[in-house]
């Protein structure tokens, strides 16, 4: 029986400028284009979720006057949207540079996002339980709380870290079962210092023992420790264009495998292969593949 994903997370409306390179401080340049798109973390999950065939839904808070096209780009991708919430304030938008070599550079505005409430937080919480998966990142409030409550209902924790602020090392992360971070946030979390990935990934594991710990590098990979044995997979090669949304399709796909119950080597595989579809297209929602494109780009 595949379980079921309930992805508690942001939704925003994305404004991505193509420039040749990233602003620097005192500094004005044009842009080449400017494009509008749904967005964020969370949004981007879901999506990704649901292209890789999972049952997910999506908890969160829009706006009343702008936040009706998020909801409408999670239900034309399959995803459950009851437990959204319009609320009278502007939705979480962010500002994206993206330069000629597709690397970003974000500003984020919480917006909604940051009006998530205790009774929404409990009545949403209240369809889902044991068996079930919760995702989260950090571009919503009360993470702690969504964190301690989930956990008290038996529900498998999944935990994006992005973005990695002070905040985050006082969650209770121990209650967390899957933690997904990139190199950055890694360091963050662990106050790593060091130069070795390998070391930087056991002491992630010697700090969150009872935590699966996925550990993407970009064009280095990823590594994989699934509780007991530790799983690298190499990043395919393709022409990048925009890296927005790698990390988000990565997740994604990650977790709708491990909701259908496939073994660690092919749930790493396979999510690379879909961020680096998502990195050779432009935008965030609309890079993300469906499995079967990644499914063809693995043959």
């Amino acid at each position: 029986m595949i379980k079921r994903v309930l992805n508690f997370g942001s939704l925003n409306i994305d404004y991505v400028y193509q420039v040749e390179h990233i602003v620097r401080p005192g500094e004005t340049i044009p842009s080449k284009t400017l494009s509008v798109f749904c967005g964020g973390k969370g949004l981007n999950q879901s999506i990704a979720l649901a292209r890789a065939g999972a049952d997910v839904f999506h908890a969160g808070c829009a706006g009343e006057a702008d936040g009706q096209m998020l909801i409408d780009e999670l239900l034309a991708a399959g995803v459950n949207t009851d437990n959204i919430q319009l609320i009278d304030t502007r939705s979480g938008n962010a500002i994206i540079q993206v330069d000629q070599n597709g690397e970003n550079s974000i500003v984020l505005y919480g917006g909604a996002n940051q009006c998530i409430t205790e009774n929404q937080i409990d009545q949403t919480l209240a369809s889902f339980g044991k068996g079930d998966i919760l995702l989260l990142q950090n571009e919503i409030n009360h993470i702690d709380l969504i964190i301690s409550k989930a956990s008290k209902r038996g529900l498998t924790i999944a935990f994006n870290p992005a973005p990695c602020n002070k905040e985050v090392q006082h969650f209770p992360l121990h209650l967390v079962d899957i933690m997904i971070l990139n190199e950055v946030e890694g360091r963050d979390i662990i106050n790593f210092n060091g130069n070795c990935t390998e070391q930087m990934m056991d002491v992630l594991c010697k700090k969150f023992p009872r935590t699966k710990i996925v550990l993407t590098l970009g064009q280095h990979g990823v590594i994989y420790h699934d509780g007991q044995e530790t799983y690298r997979q190499e990043a395919f090669k393709v022409s990048v264009v925009d890296t927005t949304a790698a990390g988000d399709t990565f997740t994604g796909f990650f977790l709708a495998g491990l909701a259908k119950g496939e073994v660690s080597c092919q749930l790493i595989k396979t999510a690379s292969m879909a961020a680096a579809i998502a990195v050779s297209r432009m935008g965030a929602a609309a890079s993300i593949p469906t499995m079967n494109e990644v499914r063809r780009g693995l043959e």
